[in-house]
């Protein structure tokens, strides 16, 4: 049972080690057997073989406690489990990978959207309002046709320049 745990052990470690280093040590693989690593598309990343690791020394300890399993079944089950995990642990962060393939929010994505006055805007002059891009909120010049009173809620007409608009006040 201390191998077990041992081995449960490692695995931890090596999940640590994949997360202070994040991809440093995934490029030792790439270089294995002539881009074995590259090759299996990031099946033998450190997140994958930390959770094969962690998985069969755990289980096997668990075997071997609850059950009183003897080393070969507690292998041979300690085997199965960690081939699933590392297999939801690939799958998983494959998830995470095609995630980021959303554009970046621009200037342009203004069009339409709501505000609040910050600065008094003057008829024909300039004056700032509070905008949310992607979530994040900004502040930008502003001008309108006609004056508008601080704290008024506007909407973007059009995007002037990457750092002002032209707004019109809501009418309720």
């Amino acid at each position: 049972m201390a191998w077990f745990l041992g081995l449960g052990s490692v695995g931890l470690v090596l999940l640590l080690l994949a997360l202070v280093f994040d991809g440093i040590l995934e490029g030792l693989f790439d270089g294995l057997g002539g881009g074995l690593g590259g090759g299996l598309d990031g099946f033998l990343s450190l997140p994958v073989i930390a959770g094969f690791v962690s998985a069969v020394g755990f289980t096997g300890a668990i075997a071997t406690g609850a059950t009183g399993a003897g080393p070969g079944i507690a292998t041979l089950t300690g085997l199965l489990v960690g081939a699933l995990v590392a297999w939801l642990t690939w799958r998983f962060s494959r998830a995470l990978l095609r995630d980021g393939a959303a554009p970046a929010p621009r200037s342009e994505d203004l069009t339409g959207t709501s505000g609040a006055v910050v600065t008094a805007i003057p008829a024909g002059g300039y004056g700032e309002v509070l905008l949310y891009l992607g979530g994040q909120p900004v502040k930008y010049a502003a001008k309108a046709a006609s004056p508008v009173a601080r704290g008024a809620e506007v909407w973007v007409e059009s995007v002037l320049s990457p750092t002002s608009v032209a707004v019109r006040p809501v009418e309720r």
